[in-house]
């Protein structure tokens, strides 16, 4: 009995290699072009800055848009610190 046990055992490590060969898993790199919307054609260094400059100003002047884009952003954070974090982010500069 205990020399079936071990020619099992020995029999089952001799095929283990190859069982491990053939369900590795393997990485897969996939490339694409890069996905863009419409109106992202005509982007440029200083339309984002204007935009940036407007929602700033949006962010400091009306309370509702100021509300709406905490809500947005930090809304969803279950993390007590975390959510403390995006909270205080919208009271720099």
């Amino acid at each position: 009995m205990a020399l079936a046990v071990a020619v099992a055992c020995l029999a089952s490590s001799a095929t283990t290699p190859s069982a491990h060969a053939q369900t590795a898993r393997r990485t897969v790199t996939v490339k694409h072009p890069p996905i863009s919307n419409p109106g992202d054609t005509s982007w440029s260094a200083q339309q984002n800055m204007i935009d940036s400059k407007r929602y700033e100003q949006m962010l400091r002047t009306n309370p509702a848009f100021r509300e709406a884009r905490l809500q947005k952003e930090c809304g969803g954070i279950t993390i007590p610190e975390l959510r403390e974090s995006c909270l205080a982010s919208f009271n720099q500069g």
